[in-house]
């Protein structure tokens, strides 16, 4: 028998035996059983993914451009550097909405001749430029405090300073908490790395309000070291937010979802073994492809049946999978040469 591959990509391709539903009753209906695994329905979660994200983005520039402003008028009547550092870093964290916004813009782009995965991959390079800027503000944030130790002046309008370091602190820790969870339910990981750079400078923020405390005891060495810690704490936030998005651009899964594909597809009736799988993020969403063994004697219909299932099978149980590429083996016979005998010499390439 010859062998059978079954795609299901949901932004161009309708399965034969998928019904769409272009009544809005059917979209609510959508949204109530998000389990549905049909290609309409299927475009539709990824395109309400995208929605999401983009809320996510447009929400938390609002917040921390209102946050960052907040703090500006505070460094220029204040003068204090940690401040001024904490505000450039939250500015920073307000404009990486700007890629991110992108990058969703462009994953709802439909697949095409060139791009034939689509768009979703420009969700990395945001997520490396978000790192970008990371590095960035925390260069800045040594350099103004490095200045400040050189050349160490008075902070003024202490109190001041206090408010806007707690002003911060708030509007960082809810963007901080509203990413991430958005983020992490619709699978980006850009959107999970920003969200951690909002945490980190919540926590810088608490730092500012440390040295305003030395600063009113009259330690004008505090709020320049406070700067230095800032730019510790970014550092690290970076080592975690690139870590994230290196895995994500080198194709990382959890092996927690790879176990999971296994196991569903081993209570599919007629896969006698599971052979190669793999798993890749494209923007928030994944794909798969699997080779599965049947029954060697099954005619291509029965294969390809068998083939619909396993693909059924991962649809439901691996979340944010919207497309999977099953290929059918036939389970090997005594003394049957290996069917994939003719590819042998392409596998070192």
């Amino acid at each position: 028998m010859s062998d059978r591959h079954h795609d299901h990509d949901h932004g161009e391709h309708q399965h034969p035996h998928a019904h769409t539903h272009p009544h809005p009753r059917s979209r609510l209906r959508h949204l109530l059983t998000p389990h549905s695994h049909e290609s309409a329905d299927k475009l539709d979660s990824a395109l309400e993914s995208s929605a999401r994200g983009m809320r996510a983005l447009w929400v938390s520039l609002a917040v921390l451009g209102a946050t960052a402003v907040a703090q500006a008028v505070v460094v220029v009547v204040s003068g204090s550097v940690a401040l001024l550092g904490d505000t450039v870093h939250n500015a920073a964290d307000a404009l990486t909405a700007v890629p991110l916004g992108i990058a969703f813009v462009l994953g709802r782009r439909a697949a095409t001749r060139r791009f034939t995965y689509g768009y979703g991959r420009a969700e990395d390079l945001a997520g490396i430029a978000i790192v970008l800027t990371i590095a960035a503000s925390a260069a800045f944030a040594a350099w103004a405090a490095v200045e400040r130790l050189l050349d160490p002046r008075p902070v003024a309008h202490v109190p001041a300073v206090a408010v806007a370091a707690l002003v911060g602190f708030a509007g960082n820790e809810w963007v901080a908490r509203y990413r991430i969870r958005v983020g992490r339910e619709i699978g980006s990981a850009a959107l999970v790395a920003d969200g951690l750079h909002a945490r980190t400078d919540g926590f810088t923020s608490l730092a500012v309000l440390l040295g305003a405390g030395g600063s009113a005891l009259g330690w004008q060495l505090a709020d320049p070291l406070v700067g230095l810690a800032i730019t510790a704490a970014i550092v690290l936030v970076l080592r975690d937010a690139a870590r994230e998005v290196f895995r994500r651009v080198m194709d990382a899964v959890d092996p927690e979802l790879v176990d999971r594909a296994e196991r569903a597809l081993r209570e599919v009736p007629g896969v006698r073994e599971v052979g190669e799988l793999r798993l890749r993020w494209i923007g928030h969403r994944l794909r798969a492809e699997v080779a599965v063994v049947v029954d060697g004697e099954a005619t291509v219909r029965a294969a390809h049946g068998t083939a619909v299932e396993a693909e059924h099978a991962l649809l439901h149980a691996v979340p944010r999978l919207t497309a999977a590429l099953v290929h059918a083996d036939p389970a090997p016979a005594p003394g049957e040469a290996d069917p994939h005998l003719t590819l042998a010499h392409h596998a070192s390439r």
